[in-house]
Parts: structure tokens; C-alpha cells; sequence
């Protein structure tokens, strides 16, 4: 114990905190904690359910490796298929302006996070984030009100955005349903057309 408090003395709050846990791990004394699991559309709740599914479509297209995240060399090429080429540094100084981890690359929440930051006019103007996010073809302005006066503006929001975000599912599913309707038409269609040939 005395060992733990030297170890801990010099730190921070949280990295002390991280280095009683790490030694409860060593020593098998640490309960097993559940990763917390990243969900878009309750972190970031300004956004519509189409503008989250719009930047994970663009989010995908960029990930070549397939690994879950945009480095480097496939951020430079997303800046050049944008039509805003960087140099390495500027690239570089793009990660870092929101990369939470310092693992230099950017996950699909960081990747979330660029646009928040653009939508709360938190980049610089100067930034290639702020160019990226205005090159990217996804509308981000903020929609709604943010910060209610009061408890009862605050239910009605939160009661309209849940009522949204429902209407936004339900418009999907109609999409889907019309889809697949076209689909069995187009078959039928076909079905007909095959036997007017086979007789």
C-alpha cells in the first residue's frame, strides 16, 4: 500500500486513478469492467438519423484498410478527392485536433466529432477539419433549439427529437416496404414476359 500512494504521489488525479487500476489488474484484484459501446445517434443528438448514416456512408468509403479507422494516408486522400489537398504536417495537425485516443488516426467518433465541431463553430477558420466538413456534402447546421429555458421546453424537445427520430425510422422502413414492392413487381413482370417466350 505504502508502495501504491510513492507511485501515485507525484500523478494526476485520473492517471493515479489509471495506475491503481492497472495494478489491481497485475495483482488480480481489478473487477472486470464493461466497455461502454459508442452509440452516434445518442451522442450526438443534434444530428438526424440520414446525417449520421450520410457520414458513416462517407466515413466507409475512406477507410480502405476496412479496420474501422481513417489514417493518415487515407485522410490525404479524402482531402484530395474533396479538392483540398494538404501537406503532411497540415494532415497531421487535422488528427490531432480531435483525436481523443493520441492513437493518430481517426475512429468513426472522431470522425462524428469533426462535424460537431464544425456545426458548434468550434474549428478554426483556417482548419482543414472546418474545410473538410464544408466539402463533405452533409448539411450540418444545428437543428432545434439547444440549451432550453426551463424543465418544460426542455421535456418538449426532448419528446419532439424522440418523435423525430422515429418518423425518420418510419420513413425508412416505407422506403424499404416500396422498395421490395417494386422489387415483386419487376418479378412478376418479368415472370410473365419469360412465359409469353417459353410457350
Amino acid at each position: 500500500e505504502a508502495e501504491r500512494s510513492c507511485l501515485t504521489a507525484s500523478a494526476g488525479a485520473e492517471l493515479s486513478a489509471k495506475l491503481c487500476r492497472r495494478q489491481d489488474i497485475n495483482e488480480g484484484a481489478a473487477q472486470p469492467r464493461r466497455a461502454a459501446v459508442f452509440n452516434p445517434y445518442t451522442e450526438f443528438k443534434e444530428f438526424s438519423r440520414r446525417q449520421i448514416k450520410d457520414m458513416e456512408r462517407m466515413f466507409r468509403l475512406y477507410d480502405s484498410g476496412r479496420d474501422g479507422y481513417i489514417d493518415l494516408m487515407e485522410l490525404k486522400l479524402m482531402m484530395e478527392k474533396l479538392g483540398a489537398p494538404q501537406t503532411h504536417l497540415g494532415l497531421k495537425n487535422m488528427i490531432k485536433e480531435v483525436d481523443e485516443d493520441f492513437d493518430g488516426k481517426l475512429s468513426f467518433r472522431e470522425f462524428l466529432l469533426i462535424f460537431h465541431k464544425a456545426a458548434a463553430g468550434e474549428l478554426e477558420e483556417d482548419s482543414g477539419l472546418l474545410t473538410l466538413a464544408k466539402l463533405s456534402e452533409i448539411d450540418v447546421s444545428i437543428e432545434g433549439v439547444k440549451g432550453a429555458k426551463n424543465f418544460f421546453e426542455a421535456k418538449a424537445q426532448a419528446l419532439s427529437s424522440a418523435s423525430k427520430f422515429e418518423a425518420e425510422i418510419k420513413a425508412e422502413q416505407d422506403e424499404r416496404k416500396r422498395e421490395e414492392e417494386e422489387r415483386k413487381h419487376r418479378r412478376a413482370a418479368f415472370r410473365e414476359l419469360k412465359s409469353a417466350f417459353t410457350q
